[in-house]
């Protein structure tokens, strides 16, 4: 815990500072809903297909989700969704031609949520 997934146009890869992003997005986790650091796991997964409405072309998405154990005050994820939100805006600079829709979420994870480090 937490889980974090960013999903992202492919397109957006040269203009997104994933390294950067992922730092500044743990720092945000650990400050705002008292995650510890080595507990913070997050992974990119680029998608080559975007729709946006009829639109096959001009858009890209990312889209962060955040799964956390339950306890968190609705205020806490919305203070974190945020600063997710905040930090979009820092390290993604599509290119030319392209509309950004960021959107994030957090959520809880499911009772039935189990790890293992090995």
């Amino acid at each position: 815990m937490p889980q974090i997934t960013v999903d992202y146009s492919a397109p957006l890869a040269d203009g997104f500072d994933r390294r950067g992003f992922v730092l500044a997005l743990h720092d945000a986790v650990v400050e705002i809903a008292a995650a510890k650091y080595e507990a913070c796991k997050t992974q990119f997964r680029a998608t080559e297909d975007t729709t946006v409405g009829r639109d096959e072309d001009g858009h890209a998405i990312v889209h962060v989700t955040l799964g956390l154990l339950a306890g968190r005050t609705d205020e806490t994820k919305a203070r974190l969704t945020d600063a997710v939100l905040e930090l979009l805006r820092r390290f993604v600079k599509p290119a030319e031609g392209l509309a950004l829709h960021a959107s994030a979420e957090v959520r809880d994870l499911d009772p039935s949520y189990r790890k293992f480090d090995g």
